[in-house]
């Protein structure tokens, strides 16, 4: 029985676009996906192992959880998942939470997890000769931080789609630019992927920017349903080096 489960056809294709768009993937590429257990990096997990399998571009395939040992968020899980998948998987665990409450003097602890969990990614892809970090930011995290971006910060900026990080030797790649969250969230509920609920008590205890962005541009797509294309086409010279 084989527990790679093939992807609907439009998933299929915008995230085949992306890659072809943007060069995300050359042969031989050895490519590590940053996997958190949510719906979005386990969508991301399986497309790409069907692309591996099936795709013209032959490229080598693990994945990597950062378990940051905050209560109510297990992603142990993952391990006996990745196994059944054939797929390497890296299990690295650090106290973020602990560390954070010791440095953060004020400041977010979300973007404090973020920066941690990258450094371990890198450090990993460093280790195990990975020249590729795959992560699984889909078009509304572009469109959210676009937005926050030039509404918090007065600048026009948003994720890349494909860059090399400062030390040019691990290139990042994000394959879902093109695909919208409620189709992640869809195949996930039909595939019935194994989603790691995150319960995390700082992500939870008040709004954040990002929500409220999240509910503007929903009420938005409500009345506009090109909102996102539109969006989308607004920052595709943001979204190249």
């Amino acid at each position: 029985m084989s527990y790679i489960i093939k992807p609907p056809k439009l998933l299929l294709r915008r995230v085949g676009r992306a890659i072809a768009d943007y060069t995300m993937i050359n042969a031989g590429d050895r490519i590590l996906l940053g996997l958190s257990g949510g719906k979005d990096s386990l969508s991301l997990l399986q497309i790409l192992a069907h692309l591996q399998r099936y795709g013209p571009i032959p490229f080598e395939l693990s994945a990597l959880t950062v378990d940051p040992q905050i209560p109510g968020f297990d992603p142990s899980p993952l391990k006996s998942y990745l196994a059944d998948l054939g797929i390497q998987y890296f299990y690295e665990t650090q106290a973020i939470m602990d560390e954070a409450q010791k440095h953060l003097q004020g400041k977010s602890f979300c973007a404090y997890c973020a920066r941690m969990k990258r450094g371990i990614m890198y450090r990993i892809a460093r280790e195990q000769d990975y020249n590729v970090l795959a992560l699984a930011q889909h078009l509304d995290d572009l469109a959210e931080s676009f937005l926050m971006s030039a509404l918090y910060s007065g600048r026009l900026q948003t994720m890349k789609a494909n860059y090399t990080n400062n030390t040019g030797d691990v290139r990042v790649i994000r394959p879902l630019v093109y695909v919208r969250e409620r189709q992640t969230l869809e195949f996930a509920k039909t595939a019935q992927l194994p989603v790691i609920v995150d319960n995390c008590p700082a992500c939870f205890t008040a709004p954040t920017q990002r929500t409220h962005v999240k509910a503007l541009l929903a009420n938005e797509e409500d009345l506009h349903k090109d909102v996102f294309q539109n969006l989308l086409h607004a920052m595709r010279p943001l979204m190249v080096k």
